[in-house]
């Protein structure tokens, strides 16, 4: 399966596939075995290929930092409805995302219902406290993505919203 990640601003199509041991990177034609442990000593290793180099990843969300040979990396994997909206210039109010991790309370809208800014599209709880999400403007719901009872984790896009029937964007 292809993946889009953003390190900075450039964009790079990848797969990741199993291999015997550990994984393979695709990256065009070539395939690259990739492996990533942390040792006794709580240092943690990346092996691209035959090269084994010590790394520090932090994480955020889908965002990783990677500290590798004294540079500092941000690298985001690129949700594929977040890739298509950009690509069909959709913009980012078009995106419900999570603020925080939590699970899904109620669905108030279904792919296909029009809403109007200020709209209940769903319910979520988070820490025992329910947060209300809503409609950032007039628009029609393109994709819900989690269902009553799923958990989620922070920066999830819950709900993609589209321009309305006979509306520009």
């Amino acid at each position: 399966m292809q993946h889009a990640f953003k390190l900075g601003e450039a964009e790079h199509n990848l797969a990741l596939s199993r291999a015997r041991e550990a994984y393979c990177l695709h990256v065009g034609d070539r395939r690259v075995p990739i492996d990533l442990k942390t040792s006794p000593d709580g240092r943690t290793w990346l092996t691209l290929g035959t090269r084994h180099v010590e790394v520090v990843i932090a994480t955020r969300g889908d965002e990783v930092f990677v500290h590798l040979d004294g540079e500092a990396h941000a690298l985001r994997y690129w949700h594929p409805l977040e890739r298509l909206a950009a690509q069909a210039g959709g913009g980012a109010n078009d995106l419900i995302r999570a603020p925080m991790p939590g699970s899904i309370v109620s669905v108030n809208v279904k792919a296909g219902d029009t809403v109007a800014k200020g709209q209940t599209l769903l319910v979520m709880e988070s820490m025992k406290m329910e947060t209300t999400l809503v409609a950032p403007r007039d628009g029609a719901v393109a994709a819900v993505q989690f269902e009553k009872g799923q958990t989620f984790e922070r920066d999830a896009i819950l709900l993609k919203l589209e321009a309305a029937a006979g509306e520009g964007a």
